[in-house]
C-alpha cells in the first residue's frame, strides 16, 4: 500500500482498490456524481481527463469544469472513489497544482511517459504527496532498454507510483493499427509487448493496469481478457464504458479453492510444501499470490460458489 498524506485524502490506498478506472471528459457536468458514488455505487475509481478525450478548442472549458467539479468534492468527504486528472502536458498540471481544493484528488494520470519526459512532469508534484500513475504508451515502449531507464528513474519515487497504466491504443497505433474486435489484446502484435513490460516492472515492485476494450459491447471478449490480464499480473483495468464495471470487479472475485489456499499458505503453521486441490503449495514462493488474494477478495469479495464454502 502507498502512504499518502493529503487533505481530504485516504491515508493507505492500494492499487489492488482501483478496479475498474472509469475515464471521462473533465468536461462532464455531471463527474462528481460518479465521484461521489452517487451514479454508480460500484464504482471504484475515476479518471477525469484533459488530454485524449478533449478537443483542443474545449481545453479551457474542460479546466473551468474540472474547478467546479474539484470545489463540489469538498462536500463528499467521505466517498471512497478513488479520483485521478490526467492533463495534457507538464505545463498543465504545473497550473492544476495552484487550483483550488486540488489537494482533495488523490493524483495524476501522467500520460506518454518516458524516461527522458518523466522530470518535467513530477517537477510540479515535488512538494506534495499526490499519488502518479504514469502511463506507456509511445514508441519507446518497444525498446526494453527504454522501459529499463524508465523503471530505473522511477525507482527514485516508488512510493508515490500507485501503478504504472499500459496505453494499448497509442501503442497500437504507433503501428497503424487498431485492436481486433473478436480477439484479446494478448492474441495480436501487442502480446509481447505487454509480457515485457510486464517483466520489465512488476518483479521490480511495481503494480501495473491493463489497457481498455474499447468494444465495450462485448462483454464476452472483455471476460477473455481479463483473464489473460490476470495471468500477467495486472490488477486493474481500463474501462471506457459503464457497463463494463461489473464484468471487471467480478473478474477479480476469487475462487473457493483460491481464497482456501491462500490462508493456508500465509497461516503462521503452514507447512513448506503442502497439497491442496490438486496442486503443490510452497508458501516461500506463494506468499506474494496468497496477499494478493487475501485482498482482492476484501475489496471485490469471493465467487458464489467461495460464499458457500466459507458460509
Amino acid at each position: 500500500m502507498k502512504e499518502i498524506a493529503m487533505t481530504g485524502a485516504r491515508s493507505t490506498v492500494s492499487a489492488l482498490q482501483l478496479g475498474a478506472t472509469l475515464y471521462m471528459p473533465a468536461l462532464r457536468e455531471d463527474a462528481i456524481d460518479f465521484i461521489s458514488g452517487a451514479r454508480i455505487p460500484e464504482l471504484k475509481s475515476v479518471v477525469l481527463c484533459l488530454e485524449d478525450a478533449i478537443r483542443d478548442d474545449q481545453v479551457e472549458q474542460a479546466i473551468h469544469q474540472l474547478g467546479r467539479t474539484l470545489n463540489a468534492m469538498s462536500l463528499h468527504r467521505n466517498s471512497s472513489v478513488l479520483t485521478f486528472i490526467r492533463p495534457r502536458n507538464p505545463e498543465m498540471l504545473a497550473r492544476l497544482m495552484r487550483m483550488r481544493s486540488i489537494d482533495w484528488v488523490d493524483g495524476f494520470v501522467l500520460p506518454k511517459i518516458t524516461a527522458s519526459t518523466l522530470d518535467r512532469w513530477t517537477e510540479s508534484l515535488n512538494s506534495t504527496n499526490h499519488l502518479i500513475m504514469p502511463t506507456v504508451e509511445t514508441e519507446e515502449a518497444f525498446d526494453p532498454a527504454e522501459m529499463k531507464r524508465l523503471r530505473d528513474k522511477l525507482q527514485t519515487m516508488r512510493d508515490r507510483v500507485l501503478a504504472i497504466r499500459i496505453g494499448g491504443n497509442d501503442l497500437l497505433s504507433c503501428l497503424g493499427a487498431r485492436r481486433s474486435r473478436s480477439r484479446t489484446l494478448y492474441e495480436g502484435p501487442l502480446g509481447p509487448v505487454i509480457a515485457s513490460l510486464v517483466g520489465t516492472f512488476i518483479p521490480y515492485g511495481f503494480s501495473m493496469s491493463s489497457p481498455v476494450l474499447e468494444m465495450f459491447a462485448n462483454l464476452e471478449l472483455l471476460r477473455e481478457e481479463l483473464d489473460r490480464d490476470l495471468e500477467h499480473g495486472l490488477i486493474a483495468k481500463t474501462a471506457i464504458h459503464p457497463s463494463q464495471i461489473e464484468t471487471i470487479h467480478a473478474a477479480y472475485r476469487v475462487s473457493p479453492e483460491d481464497l482456501e489456499d491462500a490462508r493456508r499458505i500465509l497461516a503462521a503453521d503452514a507447512a513448506a510444501v503442502f497439497k491442496s486441490h490438486g496442486a503443490m503449495c510452497e508458501p516461500q514462493t506463494h506468499r506474494t499470490w496468497a496477499t494478493h488474494i487475501i485482498e482482492r477478495a476484501e475489496h471485490y469479495g469471493v465467487t458464489e460458489a467461495a460464499l458457500r464454502a466459507v458460509a
